[in-house]
This record gives structure tokens, sequence and C-alpha cells, in this order.
């Protein structure tokens, strides 16, 4: 039996879909992250990102902005499950999840690849 031509479109169309979220990443605007986080995400991940108030609650500091961007829209959907997470994760936009997501990782951190 001959393999259909379009098997292949699937994984085409997620790799162009990852591209095109980095790149978004890279135009996001760190300030607005940065003001976002401030006022929802420091009290307790730490004013820099990698002194949480709980030794539970991760060191955001430094992470793949992809990889924050992917676990807040799971928090959105309910797909990760965390009752404060995804409160404060449900009223974000595309925007502000790009715009802290980039703030995040442009920060040095135990997590970043800038040592």
């Amino acid at each position: 039996m001959r393999k259909s031509l379009l098997q292949p479109l699937p994984k085409f169309t997620a790799a162009i879909g990852l591209a095109l979220a980095a790149v978004n990443v890279q135009a996001a605007d760190r300030d607005a992250g940065a003001k976002i986080y401030s006022a929802q995400c420091a009290s307790c991940h730490g004013a820099d990102a990698k002194s949480p108030t709980d030794p539970s609650y991760p060191i955001l500091a430094g992470q793949y902005a992809d990889y924050l961007a992917i676990a807040l829209v799971k928090y959105q959907s309910g797909e990760r499950r965390n009752a404060i997470m995804a409160a404060l994760a449900k009223p974000l936009s595309r925007r502000d999840i790009q715009n802290i997501s980039a703030y995040l990782q442009s920060l040095d951190g135990p997590l970043s690849h800038r040592r």
C-alpha cells in the first residue's frame, strides 16, 4: 500500500507553528512582561524570579520562553492543574504570555544557558 503524501503534514504544521512561536517570543515586549511579572508573579516566585517564597515553587529566571508559554497556556486550559496558577494564568492574553516568557528567559539564573 502506498503512503499518503499528507501523512507528514501534521508534523510539518507543528514544526512551522513552533518556529512562528519562537519568532513571536523574540518580538515580545520584555518591559511589559516585567511589569506583569512584578504585579502577579513575584510575590511567590521572587522579585528576581530565582528566590521563590516556598521551595516547591519553581525558579523561573533563565527558563526557556517556549516552555514557560506552554506551561501558562496549559494552566489556562486546565491541562496543568494548580488552582493558584490557573487563576493567575486565566486572564492573560497570548501577548501577555509571550511578554512574561520573554522577560523570564532574558534573566540570568541557574536555568540560563548564559553563564
